[in-house]
């Protein structure tokens, strides 16, 4: 059953700068260092555009960096097998993103009912408690902490969107993301 949470539309046009990654399930495995490397590589592209339109090269490549690598070890940490997808793109002082991966229904459903929280109340008032509840009870996790900094800090626009994927209990997961870069 198809589901959707925040902000799913991506507004950069046909002339914004763009890229396409694919990260392939395969014998090497996905691991935490693609992580870091991918989101390195995209805050680099997209930065040096930004940097040449007048904008800030440190702070960019930080942003997209930093939002692009929380992004992705979710869908890595949470995939169920199959590849991952990032869309990226960069359009004046937007940029957006599109991760797409799979995960399993039972997955799906403890996301969903955090995604439902995160997604009704102030991210700065939930950001606060999570912490809080988070150095009372060390062993939590799934608390939603990385996806309400980039709410909260970043002031990063996200959404998700849920659709049955070929499989027998397996949903696609595209997850968005808007940032406005100085």
């Amino acid at each position: 059953m198809e589901a959707t949470f925040g902000q799913v539309d991506l507004t950069n046009g046909a002339g914004a700068l763009k890229n396409r990654i694919r990260l392939a399930e395969g014998p090497l495995d996905l691991a935490w260092q693609h992580c870091g490397v991918t989101s390195e590589f995209l805050g680099d592209f997209f930065a040096l555009r930004r940097a040449a339109e007048g904008g800030d090269y440190n702070e960019a490549r930080h942003s997209i960096g930093y939002l692009t690598n929380e992004l992705l070890e979710n869908a890595v940490k949470f995939r169920e097998g199959a590849d991952i997808t990032l869309e990226a793109s960069l359009e004046g002082t937007t940029f957006e993103i599109r991760i797409s991966n799979v995960i399993t229904g039972e997955t799906a459903g403890r996301f969903q009912a955090l995604l439902a929280e995160l997604t009704t109340r102030d991210p700065g008032e939930l950001l606060i408690e999570r912490i809080e509840q988070n150095a009372e009870n060390m062993e939590s996790s799934g608390s939603g902490l990385g996806l309400l900094t980039l709410m909260s800090d970043y002031g990063a626009r996200l959404g998700w969107r849920f659709q049955p994927a070929a499989g027998t209990d397996v949903l696609r997961l595209d997850t968005y993301a808007a940032l406005d870069i100085v």
